[in-house]
C-alpha cells in the first residue's frame, strides 16, 4: 500500500510539475529540457519504488500512475470546468497581425519561435495572420487573412 501512496503523490507532483513548464511539444523542447524530463522519470522511480524492486512494486505503480491518468481523463471529459482547470486553455497570441506580448510572456514563448511556426504553416508575414492560437497541447494554430479581411467557415457565411 505504501508504493500506492507515494505513486499517487508522485502523479501529483510530476502533473503540477509539467504544468508548470509550460505548453511545448516534444520536438519543441531544447535538448536541456528533453533530458531533464528523462532524469525526472527515473528520479520518480526511485521515489515510488524506494528499495522496492519486485516486479508486483513495479506493476502497483504503474497501475497506480494509469489509474490516476484515466481518472484526470474521464473528469476532463465530463466536466469542462475540471478540463479548463486541469488542461488549460488556448491562448490567443496573434491577433490581426500583432503579437500579444502577455500572452507571449505568460507561456514563454519568444517572437522568434512563433516566426519559426508561422514558416512550418506556409506563412510568411505576421501581418497575413487573423489569429494565431496556442492550443493546451502546445501546438500553434493559425487563421490566416484573407485579402484584408478574416476569413470565415461555411457555417459563418451561412449564418451572415
Amino acid at each position: 500500500m505504501d508504493i500506492v501512496l507515494r505513486a499517487s503523490v508522485t502523479f501529483a507532483a510530476l502533473y503540477l510539475l509539467l504544468r508548470l513548464l509550460g505548453k511545448r511539444e516534444i520536438g519543441q523542447l531544447t535538448p536541456f529540457e528533453l533530458v531533464v524530463i528523462v532524469v525526472m522519470g527515473d528520479l520518480v522511480q526511485q521515489g515510488v519504488t524506494h528499495n522496492d524492486f519486485s516486479l508486483t512494486g513495479s506493476i502497483l505503480a504503474i497501475a497506480t500512475f494509469a489509474f490516476w491518468a484515466l481518472v484526470m481523463s474521464w473528469a476532463t471529459y465530463l466536466s469542462p470546468r475540471l478540463e479548463k482547470l486541469l488542461d488549460g486553455q488556448p491562448q490567443v497570441i496573434i491577433r490581426n497581425g500583432e503579437l500579444i506580448d502577455a500572452n507571449l510572456r505568460r507561456d514563454r514563448i519568444t517572437r522568434a519561435e512563433v516566426e519559426a511556426e508561422m514558416r512550418l504553416a506556409g506563412i510568411a508575414r505576421m501581418k497575413d495572420v487573423a489569429w494565431a492560437i496556442l492550443e493546451t497541447q502546445g501546438k500553434i494554430s493559425f487563421i490566416r487573412k484573407d485579402d484584408g479581411e478574416v476569413q470565415r467557415n461555411d457555417d459563418d457565411a451561412a449564418a451572415g
